[in-house]
């Protein structure tokens, strides 16, 4: 059974058509090749989709979605992290991993301590106000997420196989971060 909330999702419509797009460019610029626009501009749409969804979970909480998403692989760790490694495996640049880092170890979600082998890169630890604050948040952020995603049905792994495959193919082309 279908939630109300799910058999009422929004289309890509209320945005300008690709197509639309595509013939404002043509008549500036007819020779401008704008066939990656429609993709591009879905997975943008998708993505600032998801963010409002999950927007009033993080209103009011001890943290952002962004700053869940970097906790989340220290919460799981059997071994403190380096900036470096954790700005590699979420796809992020290490400035701002590290600016991010700075914010949480002030809040005291994480900590960083020096790391014997490298004195340039610090060890990360998650902390335990930064694990309950990740289980609490993180399992209902998935919740959303289950809703929003819901209407695929079966089309879900498809689209799970290609979006995989789309990101391979474009690591592949600017390399992992």
């Amino acid at each position: 059974m279908e939630s109300e909330k799910t058999s009422r999702m929004p289309t890509p419509s209320s945005a300008p058509s690709a197509a639309d797009v595509g013939a404002q460019w043509a008549a500036h610029n007819p020779d401008l090749d704008t066939s990656p626009m429609e993709l591009v501009g879905l997975l943008k749409h998708a993505n600032g989709v998801l963010s409002r969804a999950v927007e009033p979970l993080y209103a009011g909480a001890a943290l952002t979605a962004p700053e869940v998403d970097m906790l989340i692989p220290l919460r799981h760790a059997t071994e403190p992290f380096i900036a470096r490694s954790l700005a590699e495996r979420l796809g992020l640049s290490r400035a701002g991993v590290s600016k991010t880092l700075g914010k949480l170890e002030k809040r005291g979600f994480i900590t960083r301590t020096p790391n014997p082998a490298d004195r340039r890169a610090a060890l990360v630890t998650i902390t335990e106000a930064g694990a309950k604050a990740v289980d609490d948040l993180f399992p209902r952020q998935l919740s959303i997420e289950f809703d929003l995603l819901a209407g695929l049905g079966e089309d879900r792994a498809r689209v799970t196989e290609a979006l995989h495959r789309l990101v391979a193919v474009m690591e592949a082309r600017v390399g992992h971060g």
